[in-house]
């Protein structure tokens, strides 16, 4: 063929594909989205359905602690959403004091403005010491957000509506675990100890997207321990014998050291955590007080986080140390003020 050929008959451009059709897929948000909606609208017919009275007495603990709960934790997941995508992750680091002994208490108090639930500290607090922030405030914030931000306190008043005292001192109770944690870490902390993964988790997003990835990833996550939660209170009510739990309840030592570890195994999102509380009214306020202020800071969900995001030596020092604090803070507060 001469140039001429090649000049007279170019070749032809395939034309571009089309872009592959994403098929709309049925998530596990959906599901427990849609599970919630059912067991709510025919809690009625089912209950008809369940002929022993111990099965009617666990679908009415469970529903009763949805249907309070998830009001609470829907609006905590959307607005720790918003602050997540759309305040600068640099604004902590420009607000808190440069000294580390001030930035720890400052970080503390900060979490009153994070209104979410500890599946969203954990991230945020990491986010916090790569832009600079000492990792002592960091972890302050990480412990006190879940703990004392309005929607948690919010919801341990409607919980607890004949015992306001009770709002008082787990917020008290939380941030004094908060600042001491952090206090703490500043005096035997090691750096070496944290080891963040090279990975950001909203970067590359536009604010829409990352709006709902955030909010289905906190709904996801707190949404499925919440039923698990609420599942395993109603059990606790109905298949315990109700002498156990009188025994365990009479001794005062013992129903703390319990209930602290519960709160360890039910890894309840703090917004709810109240709820469940409130239905374990065997147990003295004092006990149920540190469920509440144990719950937010140690439980396997947050263990696991916080080992994905700070590494095994910093989880295997920072749980244990925080999960005692939790038990002596929450029982001399409650032995105070309840």
């Amino acid at each position: 063929m001469s140039a001429t050929d090649e000049i007279d008959h170019p070749a032809v451009a395939a034309p571009p594909a089309p872009p592959p059709h994403r098929e709309r897929r049925i998530g596990s948000v959906e599901v427990l989205a849609a599970l919630l909606v059912l067991l709510v609208v025919f809690r009625g017919p089912l209950a008809s359905l369940i002929s022993g009275p111990r099965l009617q007495t666990w679908t009415t603990v469970f529903v009763s602690v949805l249907v309070q709960a998830v009001p609470f934790l829907v609006f905590g997941v959307v607005l720790s959403a918003v602050i997540a995508v759309f305040v600068p992750r640099s604004f902590w680091a420009r607000a808190l004091p440069k000294h580390p002994a001030l930035a720890v208490p400052a970080a503390g108090l900060a979490g009153v403005v994070l209104p979410g639930c500890e599946c969203g500290s954990v991230p945020i607090a990491g986010s916090l010491i790569r832009r600079g922030v000492t990792p002592a405030a960091a972890l302050a914030f990480l412990l006190a957000a879940p703990a004392i931000n309005p929607i948690v306190l919010t919801a341990t008043a409607v919980a607890f509506p004949g015992n306001p005292e009770m709002v008082v001192a787990r917020g008290a109770a939380s941030l004094v675990v908060a600042v001491t944690m952090g206090w703490l870490w500043l005096r035997l902390g090691k750096a070496d100890w944290i080891r963040l993964p090279h990975r950001p988790d909203l970067d590359g997003l536009g604010r829409g997207q990352a709006f709902w990835a955030a909010a289905r990833h906190d709904v996801m996550h707190a949404g499925g321990f919440l039923v698990l939660g609420a599942a395993a209170a109603a059990t606790i009510n109905v298949v315990v014998p109700e002498r156990w739990l009188t025994s365990l309840a009479s001794n005062p030592v013992l129903s703390v050291l319990a209930l602290a570890v519960l709160a360890v195994l039910l890894s309840i999102c703090s917004e709810a955590d109240a709820f469940v509380a409130a239905s374990l009214s065997q147990f003295s306020l004092t006990s149920r007080l540190v469920f509440l202020v144990v719950g937010p800071m140690v439980d396997l969900k947050l263990i696991s986080m916080q080992t994905g995001v700070f590494g095994r030596r910093f989880a295997a020092r920072f749980a244990p140390a925080t999960l005692v604090a939790g038990i002596l803070a929450g029982s001399a507060f409650g032995a105070v003020l309840l």
